[in-house]
């Protein structure tokens, strides 16, 4: 895991070395193991690196190869070595002794521009060809780590991290508005429709699936890998789905278990995160290491407020995967003193912009403190699993059936279906009967809610950047009866906004505490052989979520693996957490709603109104728009102040 930056400059010695060292020192922040550079007549690389695999710890970063002239800087951790040690003709005697960035520089050799389609795994990394005066960049298909960069006429600049690259000679910080309208106008997660923007002007990033090509003074970017067209996967009985899943996952979860240091996980009481540390458990047994497992618990004053099918304390589901799992160090921790509040200067500061994750931020960067604290070098999570491994739209299956007119089926799926999950009959038919025929409805309808984050930006702002038309397509409300969950899901990976924010959560965090976030939920052949299955494995008899129910079954308790009447919710108590500092937190909102610093970009009109409508909330209140739309303004209103 490393810290990367570069430079190709053309005006100049004098020029290339005032840019390289400032580029260098402004990245001594980081803890690091060991930090290399490079420069040539007019190329600087550097590294900054931390040691995570065993043979990250020997790798020298940046690496000239004399022969081919090639030199290279990673951030890299691989998951398809072997395969690539075949298809390069390596033996496995000297793969033992290859670091992944050696690995990677014997691919280009072979493939060139084409390299990062045969490469699995975490990474960034630049290549000097010298032969060909070119640069040559590559994002790994998921986005797990990051890459910024500048081009400023004769110098191409390029960074893990976005302010060095304001500290070069001649550049003048400056916000991109069209990035900051997107941000305050999406109502999403993701920070911005432009996936190649950042909040700073002049300051770019290199997409998820793209490789970038600088030379002759011109920036070259490619997009190397699409989830279109994934072929349908056909196989003869329920058992070899089964059979196939485990393959698939148990490969993915092996190979991100690679450090000679200790192992950490996110663990919740659910599925996704279950089966990651059921799988990795046995085999961290095997090497004699026993997995750490991190789960948040609300602060013991806290009072669940949440329904019957809700749950805010998910330490009885936990605690039956740990029991049934084994080798399991368990970790419960609720980060009492903190909040979403007390976490914003932190993760500004970390995340180098604004960030929309507020009410996870506490115990999102706990877990990494509690990694770094406990020498872990990996952090497995399963962050994606909803979209891959433990996808299953009950609902959604239930309306395809019928208006296809499968009425039996439709019927028996439905009566199974509310028997699993207490849910009414005439409730489930209800809804199924909206998604299937959305037109026959619209007289009930009332009118589409403006959508949660438009309401966040002033309209004047809006109207002067065209946010609202350039984000149309966006700025709909997600799920209702109209949503198509095959749809969905499908954007969901080729939406390579959500890559972005993603990675720059992953690799900013891993940064501060050393600790690689890792994610088998997301790994390429994962998302593959989930994209391939026929929604039929996933919804069956009654049963959503039915393939990983089913080939679960050795590592996770009946009680999570068949639980479909409660689900846990993280964190239900933020806002208790924030109540004792909410008279300081409502004043510095009404100072923001006066602040010229954020008038006609911020809608403090509307911000007002939200201050107005709770002097004193209660905890239960947690999910009020409202109340998400004044921690988001006041997120802003710092970044904007430090800026």
């Amino acid at each position: 895991m490393s810290a990367i930056a570069g430079i190709v400059h053309t005006d100049g010695q004098q020029a290339l070395w005032e840019d390289s060292w400032r580029l260098y020192g402004s990245l001594g922040h980081i803890p690091v193991d060991t930090t290399g550079v490079w420069k040539g007549d007019q190329v600087f690389l550097s590294c900054h690196a931390q040691w995570i695999t065993l043979e990250s710890v020997n790798e020298k970063l940046p690496l000239h190869d004399e022969d081919s002239r090639l030199t290279i800087t990673a951030d890299a951790i691989l998951d398809n070595r072997e395969q690539l040690a075949d298809q390069l003709q390596i033996s496995r005697a000297e793969l033992a002794g290859l670091a992944d960035s050696e690995l990677i520089l014997r691919a280009y050799q072979r493939w060139g521009e084409g390299v990062a389609g045969h490469l699995l795994g975490d990474f960034v990394f630049t290549i000097w060809d010298e032969q060909r005066r070119m640069l040559f960049a590559a994002r790994d298909i998921t986005g797990m780590r990051s890459f910024y960069y500048r081009h400023d006429g004769s110098r191409f600049a390029f960074c893990t991290l976005m302010k060095p690259l304001l500290e070069l000679g001649g550049v003048q910080k400056s916000l991109d508005e069209n990035w900051l309208s997107e941000f305050l106008a999406i109502p999403d997660m993701h920070d911005s429709a432009d996936i190649h923007s950042t909040v700073y002007r002049g300051v770019n990033q290199l997409p998820s699936a793209h490789t970038l090509t600088f030379r002759n003074g011109k920036v070259e970017l490619r997009q190397y890998h699409r989830w279109d067209d994934v072929e349908p996967l056909r196989l003869k009985s329920d058992d070899d789905y089964v059979e196939a899943f485990r393959d698939v996952f148990s490969q993915a979860v092996g190979s991100r278990l690679r450090t000679h240091r200790q192992v950490a996980a996110a663990l919740s009481g659910g599925l996704d995160s279950g089966a990651v540390v059921g799988f990795a458990s046995g085999t961290l047994r095997s090497q004699g290491k026993q997995l750490h497992a991190y789960s948040y618990v609300p602060v013991p004053d806290f009072t669940d407020y949440t329904s019957k099918t809700l749950l805010a304390d998910e330490r009885p589901f936990i605690r039956s995967t740990i029991n049934h799992v084994g080798n399991i160090s368990e970790n419960y921790l609720d980060f009492e003193g903190r909040s979403p509040l007390s976490e914003v200067d932190t993760w500004l500061n970390m995340m180098e912009m604004p960030y929309k994750y507020f009410e996870n931020s506490f115990w999102i960067r706990g877990f990494y403190e509690k990694a770094s604290e406990q020498d872990a070098g990996i952090l497995l999570t399963g962050a994606r699993g909803n979209f891959t491994i433990s996808w299953g739209p009950a609902l959604d299956y239930y309306a395809s059936l019928l208006k296809s007119g499968r009425y039996f089926r439709w019927f028996r799926e439905m009566q199974q279906y509310s028997e699993r999950t207490g849910m009414a009959f005439t409730r489930i038919a209800r809804i199924t009967g909206r998604k299937a025929f959305p037109d026959w409805f619209k007289g009930n309808n009332k009118g589409t809610a403006q959508p949660a984050g438009a309401q966040l930006i002033h309209p004047e702002f809006a109207k002067r950047t065209g946010v609202l038309d350039r984000l149309k397509s966006i700025l709909v409300l997600q799920g209702g009866a109209r949503a198509d969950a095959l749809q969905v899901r499908a954007d969901k990976f080729n939406n390579l906004a959500i890559a972005n924010k993603n990675g720059a959560v992953a690799t900013k965090c891993s940064l501060r505490y050393r600790a690689w976030e890792r994610d088998p939920t997301s790994d390429p052949r994962v998302i593959r052989f989930c994209l391939s299955v026929p929604i039929e494995q996933y919804v069956r008899q009654g049963t959503d979520r039915s393939l990983i129910r089913r080939a679960t079954s050795p590592e996770l308790p009946d009680k999570v693996r068949l639980n479909q009447r409660v689900r846990g919710v993280q964190p239900a108590d933020w806002l208790h957490r924030i109540l004792p500092d909410w008279q300081a937190f409502t004043s510095e909102l009404r100072t923001m709603c006066s602040d010229s610093q954020v008038a006609g970009i911020l809608n403090t009109d509307r911000i007002k109104s939200a201050l107005d409508n709770f002097p004193s909330p209660k905890p239960e209140l947690a999910s009020h728009p409202d109340l998400r739309l004044m921690m988001h303004s006041l997120i802003v209103y710092r970044f904007i102040q430090k800026f």
